[in-house]
């Protein structure tokens, strides 16, 4: 099946909805830049090592696919000397590619224009780590369908945007271990007579390029058609005009959009288990290992739990914090 493609255009405070809908054949977005960056070339001894294990299709589970630390945290501000840590210091601020459309996650606050949410306040733990200020972050704003290229290309050092670790894009990109659990669910105009996505078969349901929720959608065995979208906001727009049925993604998300829309009403229970991880490039194998030390320790005193209390109670209660679970080494 299809994907079916639908941009939208905002024009001052009117949102008109293209009218041609295809076939999706979509070129890339142009990436929306909150700052301009500079890609760095790596010195040799930044490579990956050979030795590092290789995640292969036979050898794969996202849960255990992360490198294990091998020393404490150093000291903020005292990484060790040659390292990736040392080169996001010497350069004053750590790169964080991010959504800024997904309320509760990844957004702009209205009354500041800042960034905020779960995953912003994930990276700031980790500028912490390095600088001893959380403040020290440029943040660039990426799309689904653009987020692992900016990586690639050095233009960013860590991705952080309510993704899904899998065993496609293990051979792309290092994950760290799960810092947020999710599933997806289907999200609908209040009064629709739809309970799961299985009552949507031939029905137009949502999601944006690039993500794993799309692939869901047009796999689904009740034969859905899916309609592609920029980002988590057009989906919206085309939900509240009719255009779509229902938008489907993970609940993480999808309490976000609810927040949006007080007329939605999220249904079904979740159908697929979607690890999330925080993305970097296979280069910096020494930064994940340092980002998953960030991670325990974050587990361990408090701060896992604080950051989801302070922005994802819609979900339910705080649970316990995912386990770190490491690859074989």
């Amino acid at each position: 099946m299809g994907i079916v493609c639908v941009r939208a255009k905002r024009t001052g405070c009117a949102i008109l909805t293209v009218l041609a809908v295809a076939a999706c054949v979509p070129s890339a977005p142009a990436p929306r830049r909150v700052a301009a960056f500079v890609p760095e070339v790596l010195p040799p001894g930044m490579r990956a090592p050979a030795a590092l294990p290789q995640v292969t299709p036979s050898t794969c589970d996202p849960r255990a696919s992360s490198l294990r630390p091998r020393e404490a945290l150093p000291a903020p501000g005292r990484m060790p000397s040659g390292s990736t840590m040392e080169r996001i210091l010497r350069r004053g601020y750590l790169t964080a590619g991010v959504d800024q459309n997904l309320n509760l996650l990844g957004f702009r606050e209205p009354k500041t224009g800042e960034l905020a949410g779960y995953d912003i306040d994930f990276v700031r733990e980790i500028a912490r780590a390095i600088f001893g200020d959380p403040a020290k972050v440029k943040f660039r704003t990426v799309t689904s369908e653009n987020r692992i290229k900016v990586l690639e290309k050095g233009e960013i050092d860590i991705i952080a945007d309510s993704m899904t670790i899998n065993c496609e894009r293990l051979q792309q990109v290092l994950f760290t271990t799960v810092y947020f659990e999710a599933g997806q669910r289907v999200m609908i105009r209040e009064g629709e007579p739809y309970r799961s996505i299985d009552d949507l078969g031939g029905k137009r349901v949502c999601a944006p390029a690039g993500t794993t929720s799309i692939r869901t959608i047009a796999e689904s065995k009740s034969r859905p058609i899916p309609v592609s979208v920029v980002d988590w906001t057009d989906c919206v727009l085309l939900l509240q005009q009719g255009q779509v049925d229902a938008i489907s993604t993970t609940d993480g998300i999808l309490v976000g959009l609810l927040a949006q829309d007080p007329t939605t009403v999220m249904v079904g229970p979740r159908f697929t288990d979607e690890p999330h991880g925080l993305a970097i490039a296979k280069t910096a194998p020494d930064f994940v290992r340092f980002v998953n030390a960030v991670l325990e320790q974050m587990r361990g005193d408090g701060r896992w739990r604080s950051i989801y209390a302070k922005w994802l109670t819609t979900l339910g209660p705080v649970p316990e914090p995912p386990p770190a679970r490491y690859l074989n080494e």
